[in-house]
């Protein structure tokens, strides 16, 4: 009865303790159902940069000595210091990392909420994080989503032993896109690292192209999604486009026509001079989409390069006083081409092949372009493809045209068979739309054609998904404004309870085993 009693006095002070410092926690981070608001006036110091020491390759011994300095931000801000603050990382992408990043977006807010310590950390052959001397082909087998994620492993190690950081403190991984995947990803590799992820606009399904039945799951083409996000404007501007593309096919087939589409589109090249090769005019068939495809990507997204959307570009594309449906398709074009300080519509097969071979860090490609195709063509297809003659955007670029691009930049070796192959171990490797995480959350915009690769729903309460409607790639992440939509705002504040699920729980689950400890000590006493 006396070890009964005490321990019932043991039970009753855990749930004291509990009551408190859940109480306390609350009081420091206000359970209110959304993130607090980051005090914008405070975000002025930009964050230094820091380097740290990665494995050039952690998969072969013969490798495993030569390193290499790999960047990374930190902000600890609202840093709590305490032995059970959380641990917030972002992975990097295909591109370089931003200070601003780490002092700003939704995860910032969750941080200051929940009094995380920041890291941002750069993706290997991106940015200033660069392995090798050059990206050569021999160079570019470092680059793998596979050495990435084993570098993610290998920081939140070295994080882990650097600054002190307690056992109970929970790393969670943000990513978006392909970081996206990364995050997704790196919870199911790492799990003994990394407690919980949010991936955001993640494409987990590697493929050819964007069409195919895969067991339940039919995913559309990307294409496929822009039209249906054009067609949220109206349907005459998704008419205006097959009428516009159509035309071109039909001026394609005259000289005049060919001149006309000249100046039309301001190419930087005569048509007339290119009609001989269908490379060329498969890619200038693909670039035209391909900037409207940007537009319905980054719709109403609050970054500079995104400021025009689909509601402007179909105002344009229903103006019937602009003239008939390829001159306003010209129009279009011409804006975006201003947008992206590009003096005229360069669509020579044979300039970006020039330009994609070469491997120097100091050109044009190395800001990511040559890596990712790269990438593409070694482990994830992703072809954004237009394959039906009669739909919106015609048949000129399949997925034949993007592995000539493989075969021509890199290497012949680089076939359909290869393509093959390399996407179907990928999917192997993460499982592709039935990945095998816990604690990831998958979060997609129903604007963003990159959700069609992506896990947008599914019936096993293991897979949490959020998909928000009328938003584009990546919404999510940015930071909270009043002009946001309700459901973006909405979805923020799930984001904000799962995470808030995944750090409150593990504080809980502490305690009930210090408690199932004690009852165990107290029945060996008798």
């Amino acid at each position: 009865m006396k070890s009964a009693a005490v321990f019932l006095l043991i039970f009753v002070l855990i749930n004291i303790v509990y009551s408190n410092e859940l109480s306390q926690y609350q009081d420091d981070h206000p359970s209110s159902g959304e993130p607090s608001k980051l005090n914008l006036a405070n975000k002025t110091l930009e964050p230094e940069e820091n380097w740290f020491e990665q494995k050039l390759d952690h998969f072969n011994t013969i490798n495993e000595y030569i390193i290499w300095k790999q960047r990374y931000f930190m902000n600890d801000k609202f840093y709590r210091h305490n032995s059970d603050a959380p641990i917030f990382l972002t992975i990097g992408g295909e591109l370089a990392i931003s200070s601003r990043w780490v002092t700003m977006g939704a995860w910032i807010e969750f941080a200051e909420h929940f009094g995380a310590l920041c890291f941002h950390l750069e993706h290997r052959f991106y940015g200033k994080s660069q392995p090798r001397s050059d990206l050569s082909y021999e160079n570019l087998k470092y680059l793998s989503s596979k050495q990435a994620l084993a570098d993610v492993a290998n920081f939140i190690e070295s994080m882990n032993q650097k600054y002190s950081l307690s056992c109970k403190q929970k790393w969670i991984v943000f990513g978006g896109s392909y970081p996206g995947a990364l995050a997704a990803w790196a919870r199911e590799k790492y799990s003994h690292l990394i407690h919980g992820a949010i991936s955001s606009s993640a494409p987990i399904l590697a493929n050819f192209f964007f069409f195919f039945l895969i067991r339940e799951y039919l995913c559309l083409e990307y294409f496929q999604v822009v039209k249906a996000s054009l067609a949220t404007h109206s349907a005459q501007c998704v008419e205006a486009f097959g009428r516009a593309f159509a035309v071109i096919e039909t001026l394609l087939r005259h000289e005049i026509g060919r001149r006309d589409l000249n100046e039309k589109f301001n190419t930087c090249t005569p048509i007339e001079d290119s009609i001989a090769n269908h490379l060329d005019i498969s890619n200038f068939f693909r670039k035209l989409a391909d900037n409207i495809a940007g537009v319905i990507q980054f719709n109403n997204i609050k970054r500079p390069d995104a400021n025009y959307t689909i509601d402007e570009v179909c105002n344009v594309m229903v103006n019937t006083t602009i003239g008939p449906p390829v001159d306003r398709l010209g129009v279009v074009s011409g804006i975006l081409l201003e947008k992206a300080k590009e003096k005229c519509l360069d669509y020579k097969y044979e300039k970006m092949l020039s330009e994609m071979k070469n491997i120097s860090w100091q050109s044009k490609v190395a800001n990511g372009t040559r890596q990712w195709t790269y990438q593409t063509c070694n482990e994830f297809g992703f072809y954004q493809t237009s394959n039906n003659r009669s739909d919106t955007f015609g048949d000129r670029f399949k997925v034949d045209f993007f592995i000539k691009q493989c075969m021509d930049i890199y290497s012949e070796s680089m076939n359909a068979t290869y393509l093959e192959r390399v996407v179907a171990e990928t999917n192997r490797q993460f499982g592709g739309l039935n990945p095998n995480t816990t604690n990831v959350l998958y979060v997609h915009g129903s604007i963003d054609p990159w959700h069609a690769p992506g896990l947008t729903s599914t019936n096993k309460p293991e897979l949490p998904t959020i998909f928000i409607e009328s938003t584009a790639h990546c919404a999510d992440m940015y930071s909270s404004a009043e002009t946001d939509p309700p459901q973006l705002t909405e979805a923020r504040n799930k984001i904000f309870k799962y995470l808030e699920q995944l750090l409150v729980k593990t504080r809980r689950q502490i305690l009930m085993m210090f408690f199932e400890e004690s009852r165990e000590q107290f029945r060996r006493l008798g």
